[in-house]
């Protein structure tokens, strides 16, 4: 059963939504991924919000663009965590997205990772879930210690052939 459900308000957004599935798929979480548009198709928003619980969703991830409503909505409707990533957008460069997902009114928060942030906000899910999941916590650490492994042999190769070199 999917714990984290994967939304998005438009297929152009899936470049960045991929990444948050590829990390979750990494560490062995399962997802469902969705487009929706809660602009466009309220009454199937609604619904998807509605019953995610009942799918079994922990953590929703909703990526949106622009007016970027989608996470926010999600987070009125859904009762656990909703984790929001501001789209990169031609006109505002992805301000607009960001200012509309993180200022929240209070009583509905949207954790908010940054604009294009799908990496961090599939690690940020599979954090909140590792909270009652010891061998996802443990999946967790393994992934922290392979990127502290790639800084190393980054350092390592610069002092070995010099920043000019490099």
């Amino acid at each position: 059963m999917a714990k984290v459900g994967i939304v998005m308000g438009s297929d152009s957004d899936m470049p960045i939504m991929k990444k948050a599935a590829d990390v979750l798929e990494q560490l062995g979480v399962e997802f469902e991924m969705t487009i929706i548009s809660a602009h466009r198709e309220p009454d199937v928003f609604f619904e998807y919000a509605k019953t995610a619980e009942e799918k079994g969703f922990k953590v929703i991830i909703a990526g949106a663009g622009m007016a970027a409503h989608l996470p926010g909505m999600c987070a009125a409707i859904f009762p656990m965590p909703v984790i929001g990533i501001p789209m990169h957008t031609t006109s505002l460069g992805g301000r607009d997205s960001l200012y509309s997902i993180v200022q929240m009114p209070s009583g509905i928060p949207v954790a908010t990772v940054a604009i294009n942030g799908g990496v961090n906000a599939g690690l940020l899910a599979a954090k909140i879930l590792a909270t009652s999941d010891p061998e996802l916590l443990a999946r967790l650490k393994a992934y922290a210690e392979d990127l502290k492994n790639q800084v190393e042999k980054k350092d390592a190769r610069l002092k070995e052939v010099g920043y000019k070199n490099y």
